[in-house]
């Protein structure tokens, strides 16, 4: 049984129009034939309940169509029918008022309203009249009402799948399904949001507004008939387009529902179990940069944009000033076990694990992805690297630090298990999701949970879905027996981790990173590099605080770009440490001289190969492509060692490079910067 849809605005005031109706007839009754010494108590009650009707149509007038969750037809008309009704209610109390003051209110019979002749006559019949076109305009109102409320009972039942379109939609974002007025659709998942997943007649999915939809029946009005009577508005009151759906970062689930039809093959076939689902958080970094490292290590702005939020000038210690956090801790990721294999017809190409941070609603953070190693003997366990060090690459690192300063009650990690895939038969590439887990990272009470080791269930679907498991099979094979019950739950997937405080070698690099990041903690360091630099050029060298120009800094233009290339950052962090272990040791306590001769690393190792037409662009699990990148790279470092710097590489007549762009030079901080409302 699927989650009781929320109400609108409109709908809850079109509620508590209805109960007041109710009301309003109940006292119509008892004024009808008022006991002695009731008009007085009588009057009370209908001027309270006029206020109340008054309330109400107040609160009517103040509604938008853009306060709706999805959008509504017929909004408009809706709204005006629903202030006729208020207005009706409020002129019969209002007679019932005057009527119940007025002491000497006597009743005629029909006879002598008959023989009487005068304008009073006919005035006392008019009103007469009115009464009864108003108490039969009420049952109609009151059997609309209560046809409504079937209908919208009936809709809502899951086991009714055919539903007929009252108006016209068009998609207003990728995997929305447009529809035409009459034009029939199956319902495959009645959402609670009033988004639901439905399919027209030639087989195309997507989601639909509910608000848009009737139950189909067989004797059904043609849809020339039905477009008499039905107007769907699809502007607003003030005229604005229909509200887009945001906080859930719906557009990855839209994507996932669009494109579940390759699960469900892959299902059907066999290849994968049937709790497995596309990669919701890879849907998300493929959008764009909003949750890419990159996006993050840019400095904060303020809400009013005139400051840095968390980029402080420190000036007694003349650097920038570290920053703690609400959540500052170091996450390692040591193994997953038991993860289903997928099926001979599909070559997994990667396997790893993506983690950022959550808060049941929206990622707050950007989505770090880390590597698994896996033995052919056993696949079904997944192994990583703490504390990568020498040339292993950083993708594999299984340490890594978290930081935000979130004040969310529900935040914690979402860990989504995931495998890059090529189905054999077709070529076709796609990510799998094969199991997430939520780790919250507060108690009820606010305090943090202990720093330990931690086995986590893994959940199948997307983390949107509950219940789901990640293969079913397993619960079904196992028999009732305790001894059953317990071997089929050391058989379902876990991934097991440990969260770890911050050592004080740790605080002193971490504390001076950007208050929300996820990263590796084999190249935290020189992201303190970079922060340091980006203190300097933009708090310290800046000739004025009120200046917008744009600043001459290679490093600043370009190292975000290194973060979301990882075979950069590990050209970049072997450079480093090789001229890390020539100095001396009052050389690594100078702050100043690591700085610049960070700068001529950069410069003599990563700079030059961002604009080199040899290095392919980077690509996510494509084993030739990172083969002919890491030889590139391995290469150029190579013979920057040898000749003590890049520039005999970069003069080499069989050396090419992009054309040059004045971006490679110029940091636009105010283009690059985040505001506060940026996740």
């Amino acid at each position: 049984m699927s989650a009781r849809r929320a109400r609108g605005p409109l709908q809850r005031v079109r509620r508590r129009s209805r109960e007041l109706r109710e009301r309003v007839e109940a006292l119509r009754e008892e004024c009808a034939a008022p006991g002695p010494g009731q008009r007085k108590v009588l009057s009370l009650r209908c001027m309270q309940l006029k206020k109340l009707v008054e309330e109400n149509t107040n609160a009517l007038r103040d509604l938008k169509k853009a306060d709706e969750p999805a959008p509504v037809g017929n909004y408009n008309q809706r709204k005006e029918e629903e202030e006729k009704l208020l207005l009706k209610l409020s002129q019969q109390l209002q007679k019932l008022v005057l009527a119940l003051d007025q002491d000497h209110t006597t009743k005629k019979s029909s006879v002598d309203k008959h023989h009487q002749k005068g304008p009073q006559s006919e005035d006392e019949n008019e009103e007469e009249d009115e009464s009864e076109d108003e108490e039969s305009s009420e049952e109609k109102d009151s059997e609309e009402a209560e046809d409504d409320d079937d209908e919208d009972k009936l809709l809502d039942d899951p086991n009714v799948k055919e539903c007929v379109a009252v108006g016209n939609f068009d998609a207003q974002q990728e995997g929305d399904l447009t529809f035409t007025k009459g034009e029939i659709l199956f319902i495959h998942d009645k959402k609670a949001d009033g988004w639901w997943v439905a399919e027209n007649s030639r087989g195309e999915r997507g989601l639909v507004p509910r608000t848009y939809l009737a139950v189909h029946k067989e004797d059904d009005e043609s849809p020339e008939q039905s477009e008499e009577q039905v107007e769907v508005v699809d502007e607003t009151a003030d005229g604005t387009e229909i509200k887009k759906r945001t906080g859930s970062h719906w557009s990855a689930l839209r994507r996932a529902i669009r494109e579940n039809d390759t699960v469900e093959v892959l299902t059907t076939i066999g290849a994968v179990p049937a709790g497995f689902r596309l990669s919701t958080l890879f849907q998300l970094l493929e959008e764009g940069n909003q949750f890419r490292a990159s996006h993050f290590l840019q400095p904060e702005l303020t809400p009013s944009q005139l400051a840095f939020k968390d980029l402080v000038w420190d000036a007694e210690k003349d650097t920038i000033s570290p920053r703690p956090t609400r959540v500052s801790l170091i996450v390692t990721l040591c193994g997953c076990k038991m993860i289903p294999l997928p099926g001979v017809s599909i070559q997994v190409l990667s396997r790893h694990v993506r983690f950022c941070l959550f808060d049941g609603n929206r990622v707050l953070s950007n989505i770090h992805t880390v590597r698994a190693t896996w033995q052919p003997k056993n696949p079904q366990t997944w192994g990583f690297s703490p504390k990568v060090t020498g040339i292993l690459p950083s993708l594999l690192d299984g340490d890594c630090f978290v930081r935000s300063n979130s004040l969310a009650a529900d935040i914690g990690l979402l860990f989504e298990l995931g495998i890059t895939y090529i189905r054999n038969s077709t070529g076709e590439r796609g990510e799998l999701s094969c199991g997430w887990a939520f780790l919250k990272l507060f108690t009820s009470n606010g305090m943090p949970v202990p720093a330990k080791m931690y086995e986590l269930p893994l959940n199948g679907g997307t983390p949107c879905e509950r219940g789901v498991e990640v293969d079913p099979s397993i619960s079904r094979r196992a028999g009732s027996g305790v001894l059953h019950q317990f071997m089929a739950l050391k058989k379902q997937p876990v991934l097991l981790l440990k969260l770890r405080s911050l050592s004080m070698q740790s605080k002193d690099i971490l504390y001076f990173l950007p208050e929300t990041l996820i990263g590796s903690m084999c190249y935290s360091h020189l992201l303190l590099f970079y922060r340091q630099i980006l203190g300097d050029a933009l708090l310290k060298d800046r000739a004025s605080l009120q200046s917008t120009d744009l600043i001459c800094n290679p490093i600043l233009a370009t190292f975000p770009q290194l973060v979301d290339q990882p075979d950069l950052m590990d050209a970049l962090r072997s450079a480093w440490a090789d001229r890390e272990r020539t100095l001396k040791r009052s050389e690594k306590r100078d702050v100043e001289f690591l700085k610049s001769l960070f700068v001529l690393v950069y410069h003599d190792s990563v700079f030059p190969l961002l604009h080199s037409t040899l290095l392919p662009p980077y690509k996510w699990a494509e084993e030739e492509s990172e083969a002919l990148r890491w030889k590139v790279i391995a290469d150029f470092l190579k013979k920057s060692r040898e000749h003590d710097g890049a520039l005999q590489y970069l003069l080499a007549a069989e050396n090419t490079h992009t054309a040059f762009d004045i971006s490679e030079l110029a940091y636009d901080f105010l283009g690059e910067a985040r505001d506060d409302s940026s996740v």
